[in-house]
């Protein structure tokens, strides 16, 4: 019978990114490797939990939810969340930031001081600056005077995202005109909090980082997971929680976040493999055929 693993998600990490899995187990992923899994026939994709803790009644959750999360468990994680606004008492410094996905897509956030700029490889953020540093709630005061005088949005859909990837601008200066005109209309208005304190403009650039760089245009995006369903590719890249996969159809992205509550299998299928529901960027939907005991499942 084959060793069954569960993922607990993507983190990213001093030595860049890497899957998590239940037990503690870690999978560098590193571009080149080839990433191969199945999931178990006959098998649900069960509520991950939440805070750290296992669902109590293991709730079936849908295989296209990136939250993997039943209401109650999802319920219970959003209210100790940082956007729900209930640490108001949290005595740690937390910073602002300009985050630029792609041409026109530019959002406002706030992160932990202490987390550095792991908040924004989480998100995919391929340049950045930050605009502030203070205490939580001065931090979300800043947050959302920028949001109405700046017009820029607090989220950006990963599909968005991802439509952009391989069309960027060449340069990381080029990749950061947007932040920098931004971030010099961010600091000229008035009414910041006096305890927020303005750092300046210095665009940090993930391009390289993530392998975006003459990144082949993807064909589209795995939609979710089925049981008995399979995927085996070469890992072109890894942007906040996406995998961008060679596969015997072309590039295309798997999120990670889709992997997080299903029984996977190690991968024995051929090379190119795909056999999840495929949502072509062109407008159309498709999908492929579905196709011993190892320290990691790839």
């Amino acid at each position: 019978m084959a060793q069954v693993w569960k993922c607990s998600g993507l983190q990213w990490s001093d030595v860049g990114p890497v899957l998590v899995w239940d037990g503690g187990r870690r999978s560098v992923l590193a571009r080149g490797k080839r990433v191969a899994f199945g999931v178990a026939d006959g098998g649900g994709r069960t509520c991950t939990g939440a805070r750290g803790y296992p669902c109590p009644a293991r709730v079936t959750v849908s295989g296209r939810s990136t939250g993997a999360r039943c209401e109650e468990c999802g319920r219970l994680d959003r209210a100790h969340s940082v956007a729900a606004d209930t640490l108001a008492d949290d005595p740690r410094p937390y910073r602002v930031y300009l985050a630029w996905f792609g041409p026109g897509l530019v959002k406002v956030g706030i992160t932990g001081a202490h987390r550095g700029s792991a908040r924004l490889l989480e998100q995919g953020a391929v340049s950045f600056s930050r605009l502030g540093v203070g205490p939580l709630m001065a931090a979300r005061r800043t947050e959302e005077l920028l949001r109405a005088a700046l017009k820029v949005p607090d989220r950006i859909p990963y599909a968005d995202k991802r439509a952009v990837r391989s069309a960027l601008p060449g340069t990381a200066a080029e990749r950061a005109v947007e932040v920098r005109e931004l971030h010099a209309r961010a600091v000229a208005l008035t009414g910041w909090p006096e305890s927020l304190t303005r750092e300046p403009c210095r665009p940090v650039d993930h391009a390289d980082v993530f392998g975006l760089v003459g990144l082949p245009a993807a064909v589209g995006e795995v939609s979710g997971l089925v049981a008995g369903g399979a995927v085996s590719g070469a890992l072109v890249a890894v942007a906040g929680p996406d995998l961008h996969l060679d596969t015997g159809r072309g590039v295309v992205v798997l999120d990670t976040r889709l992997m997080r509550g299903w029984e996977l299998v190690p991968g024995g299928g051929a090379d190119g493999e795909l056999g999840f529901p495929v949502r072509e960027f062109g407008g159309g939907a498709g999908g492929g055929g579905a196709g011993g005991v190892q320290d990691g499942l790839f």
